[in-house]
């Protein structure tokens, strides 16, 4: 109640001194939200958002302070309030939607101090969520160092939130969920809830040559921006008199699965850069990768070797046998034996054992294609002097698909999310694009919706991803019910779902693995059923799919057809139902078969979801990969069953899951009513 009187109290207080501060007002389209800016008694901006009559952000203030004290924050004046309205629909080449609608109204307020800063706060309302920004000219300087942003969300009737802890070097840390109140710091997506039911989520677009933005605790649900340093303490570094920053954003939504299809993020950005793009190509793909993290094979030229031109082969044969577009190698070059020291890795020069002219021959003549892999090590100065060079190599090989590496830190004390960083992963896109090569980057820059304008940046990890399960304590069921309502509201991730041996007992009957204890880490497996496995190919969303097993694992697998079914590229996508940390559904169209997936946590869940998002007038087979009835995630996750039926948009299915489970339905159009 004492949130709610300092509210009606702000504004009362605008009704009656709205000459003297300035206060004005957005509302979006749908005129469900609505945003107030005004100035307090010493010129400081602030803004407050309400969404359908409830309050979200109580008022907080904007600003950014500088090394040489120059002005930001305070002291301005509205010299201008500028409205409009965008109302329009765009293509991309591949994404969760292939077209997106962008309609949102903006206000613009341009405020001046008395001396020399110019300062633009631009402010768009959608009916999903709020962006902002600033847009700064400093008149008389001819450079900024920014030392803190000041952006605040004093945020109203706070009830639950989920998010990691803020750390400037990874996003691989296990998320909590706790009161608002009681969060300290948060890595971004930061999502939340109010007391009042509405869903929020924290985050930031556009982020282009400035540092990402943490979390941290100011007071009780207040939280303030927190940008990652350079080494010497400052934030960002500004060449010149003017600056924009990267847009604050806010997803809301009444449900939790409005928050995933939100296209925010994506409409906040600037539109595609390329001339074509018929070269960038979603695909699923397999890799020599899973057998490394388990111990059985290694990176580096030893007798585990595990890119090795004769394994090469065996994964190629695998994918064309399979409707798998791609495989991946990792290991392939040198320097792997530099691993933990110089981290010294050369770009162009394979190991004697991964023969590059007969590999990319095979993979030619099986039309299949080949994901390069680079492992930087953190050692990015060598990484830029060998980057164009090495992308023109790998074209003249046909390989037209890098996935980066990060593992470790960066040489000389910058931070994986600073600046520094956000410059470098922007320069490998761009440099990738001049070779129209994709990229799939690891340990990278949290994803911003910069794939709208180079969409060569196809996906990323950023998160605790498959591999953690087979070194580690590893991923609970709850955490990969938590990614598709906090990391993935940020973009695609390459989590590299689909590990059949989910108990690694044929690997740990592997007889590479008696000559190596990779394998014995304690309670190390994968904790789901082999069905949320399945599921979790259409939760996950990434252009770039891995099947992460094995093949050895798939060979002759039954449920493995549900992915030489499924398609990478889709063309819609919606968010059916679920809750944070709980549950989730998704389909996806590709053409015209759908493909669901359906997961819980260690809480055994029926839902019934209505089919209605099928093509009306027509009947689909529906293939069903279920948990058995004895299935459970930690005792029996194996246990699984394969039916069919015919259905269509008037139907609902009964979608039974274990604890820890889920279900993946393929459904393919087989007559017209």
């Amino acid at each position: 109640m004492k949130q709610l009187s300092i509210f009606l109290l702000f504004f009362l207080l605008l009704a009656t001194s709205c000459s003297q501060r300035g206060a004005t007002t957005l509302f979006s389209p749908n005129e469900e939200t609505q945003l107030v800016f005004s100035l307090t008694e010493k010129g400081i901006p602030t803004y407050a958002i309400t969404s359908g009559k409830q309050h979200l952000i109580l008022p907080s203030v904007l600003g950014f302070t500088t090394r040489d004290s120059i002005n930001l924050s305070q002291y301005f004046r509205i010299v201008d309030v500028l409205h409009s309205t965008t109302d329009e629909t765009w293509s991309q080449p591949w994404g969760e939607n292939k077209t997106i609608r962008n309609h949102y109204n903006e206000m613009a307020v341009v405020l001046q101090d008395s001396i020399a800063t110019q300062l633009t706060l631009r402010f768009r309302l959608f009916n999903d969520g709020v962006g902002f920004r600033y847009e700064y000219q400093v008149n008389g300087v001819d450079s900024l160092q920014l030392m803190n942003e000041l952006t605040t969300f004093q945020i109203a009737d706070g009830d639950q939130s989920w998010s990691t802890p803020a750390n400037y070097d990874t996003y691989e840390l296990d998320y909590t969920k706790q009161p608002v109140s009681a969060v300290k710091s948060a890595n971004t997506p930061f999502t939340f809830t109010t007391s009042t039911g509405l869903y929020a989520s924290i985050h930031e677009a556009a982020l282009t040559d400035f540092a990402g933005m943490t979390l941290k605790s100011t007071a009780p649900s207040t939280l303030e921006a927190d940008l990652v340093p350079w080494p010497d303490g400052v934030k960002v570094r500004i060449a010149g008199n003017h600056f924009q920053t990267p847009w604050r954003t806010i997803q809301i939504g009444h449900k939790a699965v409005d928050l995933i299809n939100s296209s925010i993020l994506l409409n906040l950005n600037e539109p595609c850069q390329f001339a074509t793009t018929d070269w960038i190509r979603p695909m699923k793909y397999v890799g020599v990768w899973w057998g490394m993290h388990l111990g059985i094979e290694s990176w580096t030229m030893d007798n585990r070797h595990g890119a090795t031109t004769v394994n090469a082969k065996r994964y190629i044969d695998f994918a064309q046998a399979n409707n798998i577009e791609g495989v991946l190698f990792e290991g392939w070059n040198n320097g792997w034996e530099s691993w933990g020291s110089r981290q010294d890795f050369d770009f162009t020069q394979p190991y004697a054992d991964f023969d590059m002219d007969e590999v990319t021959r095979y993979a030619k003549e099986k039309n299949i294609q080949i994901i390069g892999h680079h492992e930087t090590g953190g050692n990015i100065p060598n990484y830029e002097a060998q980057m164009d060079k090495a992308y023109e190599w790998s074209t003249k090989y046909g390989i037209h698909s890098i996935k980066t590496g990060y593992a470790g830190g960066f040489k000389g004390g910058y931070y994986h999310h600073s600046q520094y960083a956000v410059r470098h992963y922007r320069k490998v896109v761009e440099t990738a694009a001049k070779y129209h090569i994709t990229i799939d980057a690891h340990e990278p820059i949290k994803p911003t919706g910069i794939r709208r304008t180079y969409p060569n940046m196809m996906t990323r990890e950023g998160a605790k991803g498959m591999e953690w399960n087979a070194w580690s304590e590893g991923n609970s069921p709850t955490y990969l019910e938590v990614l598709p309502f906090t990391r993935l509201l940020a973009g695609p991730m390459d989590y590299t779902p689909g590990t059949f041996d989910i108990l690694f007992d044929n690997s740990r009957n592997s007889p590479l693995h008696k000559k190596w204890n990779g394998l014995d880490k304690g309670n190390s497996r994968v904790h789901t059923t082999l069905a949320k496995q399945l599921a979790n190919w259409v939760i996950l969303y990434s252009p770039l799919q891995m099947a992460s097993d094995r093949i050895e694992n798939y060979k002759g697998h039954p449920a493995f057809q549900f992915f030489r079914d499924f398609k990478a590229d889709c063309d819609w996508s919606r968010a059916l139902q679920g809750e944070p940390g709980e549950f989730v559904a998704v389909v996806r169209r590709a053409g015209e078969q759908y493909f669901l997936g359906a997961t819980t946590n260690e809480t055994p869940r029926t839902l019934r979801i209505p089919l209605s998002f099928l093509k009306k007038e027509t009947n689909y087979q529906a293939r069903i990969y279920a948990d058995g009835a004895d299935a459970d995630w930690k005792e029996n996750p194996l246990s699984y069953t394969i039916t069919e039926q015919h259905v269509n948009a008037s139907d609902t299915l009964t979608i039974k899951m274990a604890a820890g489970g889920g279900q993946a339905i393929s459904f393919v159009p087989v007559s017209i009513k």
